[in-house]
């Protein structure tokens, strides 16, 4: 196995381990998957800087709304920027506790950054985003931004 294939490999052991602590409602296992000074976005765009308002934040969301939720993401892609740097992009839903299974309008995408430290990897900027169809006005836009084609005579 290639060094990058390896290092990969063990990016990806860190996202099942981040999924792992969500399940758990661990919120310090969780934020512990970050470095101490974390750029986290939330779907909603609330801004979440530090590991330890990261940790805060999700306590409240496992003592509360999100408590029992289950995290379901896996890595759609991998590129590395330096030998100790990587983005990361993601996509994820999470099933809340009375749910059977969780509902496709909430799936997300996420944008990661991890960077080695002392030979293990930390997730240092995270963004989260809704995967939403365009709504009437999106497409309208769309309609208007794209080239109309003449026809041929």
């Amino acid at each position: 196995m290639s060094h990058e294939a390896t290092e990969a490999a063990a990016i990806r052991e860190r996202m099942q381990r981040l999924y792992e602590c969500w399940n758990q409602g661990d919120a310090q296992a969780y934020a512990a998957c970050f470095t101490e000074d974390v750029d986290y976005v939330a779907f909603d765009g609330s801004h979440i800087q530090g590991r330890q308002a990261n940790a805060e934040a999700h306590q409240a969301l496992f003592d509360g709304v999100l408590r029992g939720s289950q995290l379901d993401g896996e890595v759609k892609s991998l590129r590395f920027l330096a030998p100790d740097v990587a983005l990361i992009h993601t996509e994820g839903v999470i099933k809340l506790r009375w749910q059977r299974k969780a509902p496709k309008g909430r799936r997300s995408i996420q944008t990661m950054v991890a960077v080695k430290r002392e030979g293990v990897w930390f997730f240092t900027a995270f963004q989260n985003t809704r995967i939403q169809p365009p709504n009437a006005f999106a497409r309208f836009m769309l309609r208007l931004m794209t080239p109309k084609r003449s026809a041929a005579r």
